[in-house]
């Protein structure tokens, strides 16, 4: 009895033994509190490093996405422009090319105007002698310069069509409406300061300026013909009518009739 009861203290001494020596051992080998903390501290140091590289690497993300988009905006702003800018051209080449046509063709147009010219001049000429005299002192003057302008190196081809093409108009107006103008009439010899008036082309007719003799035109004839003094009231209202002098009204005039073509 004495002996197993000593076995059981020598037991459980070993025991205690034991576990204080694995007591001492586990706290040999088990981090220290401190430790712990420094080591805790230096990984949310780590995690805030890591974050910060993170949120540097998101804001340059953007700024380079903002600057992608714009440089996309600015590409496509400018292949519109540039677009834009190509039409302009392929316009302004097109323009080119057809004043480059036009440019050659001009030595061409111009053998073909001038010939035109002279013969538009000759044929006012004509019509200027064969039509009724009014003005016909200033419109030959008219024809006579036009020829010498033909000759001039200091005039330009187009500013002389543009002067014949005035003269042209010129005889047109005088076949438009009630004229009158004064001047001188030659009566068989003597030189009479008369009003002229005509009616367009219709009738040409001339009044002494005391208003007791009238002449009328006679185109056929190429002379004047003394008229009726029944016709020289209506003829000094008609002269009135046409220089705004009194209201328009009809009068009766004499006309020469046309002949019948044979």
């Amino acid at each position: 009895m004495t002996t197993v009861i000593k076995r059981s203290k020598i037991a459980a001494a070993m025991v205690g033994v034991m576990a204080l020596a694995g007591s001492g051992l586990a706290a040999a080998n088990t981090p220290s509190l401190q430790q712990l903390q420094s080591e805790q501290n230096q990984t949310h140091r780590n995690q805030a490093a890591s974050q910060g590289r993170i949120d540097s690497l998101f804001d340059q993300s953007r700024e380079l996405l903002g600057e992608y988009r714009s440089v996309v905006a600015e590409y496509e702003a400018l292949n519109v422009y540039n677009n834009h800018v190509q039409k302009l051209v392929d316009d302004q080449n097109a323009t080119i090319a057809s004043l480059q046509r036009q440019i050659d063709g001009i030595e061409e147009t111009r053998q073909g105007v001038v010939p035109l010219m002279y013969k538009m001049i000759d044929a006012l000429d004509t019509f200027v002698e064969l039509d009724i005299p009014i003005h016909s002192e200033s419109r030959e003057r008219r024809v006579e310069r036009l020829r010498e302008t033909m000759t001039r190196s200091d005039v330009t081809d187009s500013e002389k069509f543009r002067l014949i093409i005035e003269a042209y108009q010129i005889e047109m107006d005088y076949g438009i409406g009630p004229n009158s103008y004064s001047g001188n009439l030659n009566i068989d010899g003597q030189e009479i300061a008369v009003d002229f008036f005509h009616m367009g082309r219709v009738t040409l007719m001339a009044q002494s300026l005391d208003g007791k003799s009238a002449w009328l035109w006679d185109n056929t004839a190429r002379n004047w013909q003394k008229v009726d003094d029944s016709f020289l009231s209506p003829l000094t209202q008609a002269i009135r009518m046409s220089r705004r002098q009194t209201a328009f009204d009809i009068v009766r005039l004499p006309v020469f009739a046309a002949e019948n073509a044979e």
